[in-house]
């Protein structure tokens, strides 16, 4: 059978698994949205309005599902748009392909209109950039960017798609289903060298991170921690993989670390790292570990031998995936040792983290999230973007074993509303939170029309203080009195979210807020909150004024 090269693409795409594609048309691919027209209900183009919006999506639907998330978009500024989407892919270490339409063959390196060098532009991005210039390659190079995506350390892959070369013919058959890719598994040895190493700890810390756990395998490694009374440490943005309400879960390793949380890593004496890629904020900048030979003793568990001794040279360096490495380490005898108050104290710590005083805010978001705490599903779904706002959604939840966390390591502002609908997307019996400050929110607001063409509406908490939370506390605390650029105006967002078709209601003081959001969950058309929210309230613990306060006194006692 003959087909042209759009055809190939989608019918591959098909095989290999695709259900959903987020994108915005262009002429530049024009063959693709043909091939789309005939898989409906297979593979769903879900149409975005905005490039960086469907890059959100992408990176989301990866993150959360472990398979590749797909965007489409056309060339020069289409790419450049959902480039935001692909840097945060690559950071969260999620699986993603961008195809990007790109000038005619004929056309190539002549600044045609639109025309970007995709390899130049994304090269350092990704961990693939590819064009495909001769249709007959569509199903081996396909097949390539798929198994890049999901293997390894996953992450995102763009593929160029020539516009001559999308309308050719050919001959050859599309992809017929994916490669299944088994996990490097760790060596005997190496599990009894890594167990001879625990069993040597006065104070040991397991620390793991990413999104490519499957099956009941946080589960196994959950047990092991247990048996052995072992504290855990999530990386950044990843605390929802293992369950919150586990005694030996102690809390997240990222931005505004807790002191129990840095103190556990940076006293620790052995470290067995899982699937983390030692990140900056994970590391509070690279100093709870001495680069590039750190103090503890570092065991490093990764799927990739790229990632292993990149910045910290282990003790002990073992090439396995996660699941594998939980499948060994269910297999082996839990370790012993005389840690047990080590443990203790960082739960106990953990715990107390929860209390928290009165917050000087109309809508107090402490309760808030303590009423979320109690009426929320198990299996919820939370999303955010980036802003002070995120502590809230990130640090004051308990993600059981079903709930799960989209934000993004990459602090990229705009993807909290994005990845909601995108879970909408991939999972639309699930309930779907997303925690957005004001000016996240608006980073993509426009893409509550796509929420409401494709059916896929959740449930969004903007915290509205008027001001861009984040950098107005950097401005506090080095430039005191000095405000510049942080504060906002913003539009009526009930009414906004209501002309998209949402439920929507402003909330005016805590007390309003369990009434208001029972309405929300039983909204059939998602919901937008507008909380007030006190510019006081930056923090969960210090004040905008007692930050200005402080640094005040700093300068007059320099």
């Amino acid at each position: 059978m003959t087909r042209n090269g759009g055809q190939l693409l989608v019918e591959s795409l098909v095989a290999l698994g695709a259900r959903k594609a987020f994108g915005v048309p262009g002429e530049s691919y024009l063959a693709v949205l043909d091939a789309l027209h005939d898989t409906q209900g297979r593979l769903d183009y879900v149409l975005c309005r905005n490039e960086g919006g469907a890059g959100f999506m992408a990176a989301a639907y990866g993150k959360l599902t472990g398979q590749p998330g797909i965007c489409m978009v056309t060339r020069g500024p289409g790419a450049t748009n959902a480039s935001i989407g692909v840097h945060t892919a690559m950071q969260d270490s999620a699986p993603m392909i961008l195809f990007v339409g790109q000038v005619g063959t004929d056309m190539k390196g002549r600044e045609a209109f639109q025309e970007v060098d995709y390899k130049a532009v994304f090269g350092t991005m990704v961990k693939w950039a590819v064009e495909i210039d001769q249709i007959d390659r569509i199903p081996e190079i396909l097949s390539r960017a798929w198994n890049m995506a999901v293997s390894g350390r996953p992450g995102p892959v763009v593929v160029a798609l020539p516009e001559d070369m999308l309308t050719s013919l050919s001959d050859m058959a599309p992809l017929t289903g994916p490669v299944e890719i088994m996990e490097p598994a760790p060596a005997v040895a190496a599990m009894e060298k890594m167990r001879a190493i625990l069993a040597e700890a006065r104070q040991p810390v397991i620390f793991y991170g990413g999104c490519n756990w499957q099956g009941d395998s946080m589960a196994r490694l959950q047990a092991f921690a247990e048996a052995s009374d072992i504290p855990v440490v999530a990386v950044f943005r990843y605390q929802d993989q293992l369950d919150n309400n586990s005694p030996v879960f102690c809390g997240e390793a990222g931005v505004g670390m807790a002191p129990h949380v840095r103190r556990l890593v940076a006293e620790a004496d052995v470290i067995l790292a899982i699937n983390a890629r030692f990140g900056e904020n994970s590391t509070d900048g690279y100093t709870l570990l001495d680069v590039p030979q750190p103090k503890q003793r570092l065991i490093h568990v990764h799927g990739s031998d790229l990632e292993i001794g990149k910045i910290y040279r282990p003790e002990l360096g073992i090439q396995a995936g996660p699941n594998a490495f939980a499948e060994a380490l269910s297999e082996l005898a839990p370790v012993t040792g005389d840690w047990a108050a080590w443990r203790a104290e960082a739960r106990a710590a953990y715990e107390a983290g929860f209390d928290l005083p009165d917050l000087p805010s109309p809508v107090d978001m402490g309760k808030v999230c303590a009423h979320l705490r109690d009426v929320l599903p198990e299996d919820v779904i939370l999303t955010n973007g980036a802003g002070n706002f995120t502590v809230w959604s990130g640090r004051f939840f308990r993600f059981g074993p079903k709930a799960r966390l989209l934000a993004p390591q990459s602090g990229a502002m705009g993807y909290g509303l994005p990845a909601a609908i995108a879970a909408k997307v991939a999972k639309p019996e699930k309930t779907v939170v997303c925690f957005a400050g004001d000016g996240d929110f608006q980073m993509n607001c426009t893409e509550l029309a796509t929420a409401l063409q494709a059916g896929a509406q959740p449930i969004v908490l903007i915290l509205n203080n008027g001001i861009y939370g984040t950098i107005r506390a950097h401005q506090e605390r080095h430039y005191p009195t000095r405000v510049s650029g942080t504060t906002m105006v913003s539009p009526d967002f009930t009414m906004l979210a209501r002309a998209y078709g949402f439920h929507a209601e402003r909330v005016e003081t805590t007390e309003d807020f369990p009434a208001v959001f029972a309405r929300a969950l039983a909204s059939e058309t998602g919901a937008v909150l507008d909380l007030n929210i006190s510019p006081e309230a930056l923090t969960p613990r210090v004040t905008l004024s007692q930050m200005r306060a402080a640094a005040l006194a700093a300068q007059g006692n320099g």
